[in-house]
């Protein structure tokens, strides 16, 4: 399941949205009226959609774009006279008035580049050498002992880590490796 963040300064928007997203057998995680909501949201997602308004109660969807992980789509819905100078790397805008059969069209596209792009981490993660897992093994290992984790819990935190900050696992699994061992 590809998860859904609906982020619109006014609720009422928000929800027809979604309203016509679940009427099209689609799920949506969250419906918000600030950056601050959806990005509270988006904290548990490892990738997935956030359909937003050019400008939420606090911040404006560049803005937005900017703090979420790259793993995130933005789906940007407003006039086309306000991005006509051009959108950010990671947005797709669709223009006002908004016309249910595009909306439905390019979240499927959009969903489509996702689990494009979970087939190939999958396929990297199923090609690593035995080096490679074993030094994927040895950072889980010193998560589980130095900070209490279950390996499901440091699996996830390397995951989480290395999504956020746009590296492969095995770079984030030897960055940990070098962090905590020099704090010993």
């Amino acid at each position: 399941m590809i998860h859904m963040i609906i982020v619109f300064p006014k609720k009422e928007v928000g929800v027809n949205i979604r309203n016509i997203l679940n009427r099209s057998g689609l799920e949506v995680a969250g419906v918000c009226t600030t950056g601050a909501q959806a990005l509270q949201c988006a904290d548990t997602m490892d990738d997935g959609i956030v359909i937003c308004g050019y400008r939420m109660k606090d911040m404006m969807y560049s803005q937005l774009r900017e703090y979420l992980p790259d793993t995130i789509d933005v789906l940007l819905i407003s006039s086309p006279e306000k991005w006509g100078d051009g959108l950010e790397d990671g947005v797709v805008g669709l223009p006002m008035p908004l016309k249910v059969y595009d909306l439905l069209n390019t979240v499927e596209m959009l969903q489509q580049g996702i689990r494009r792009r979970r087939k190939k981490r999958r396929e990297a993660a199923k090609n690593r050498s035995a080096a490679q897992k074993a030094v994927i093994a040895q950072a889980k290992a010193l998560l589980m002992e130095r900070s209490r984790m279950s390996e499901e819990e440091a699996h996830r935190y390397l995951q989480k880590s290395s999504m956020d900050s746009g590296t492969n696992m095995l770079e984030t699994a030897q960055m940990v490796l070098t962090i905590m061992s020099d704090t010993v």
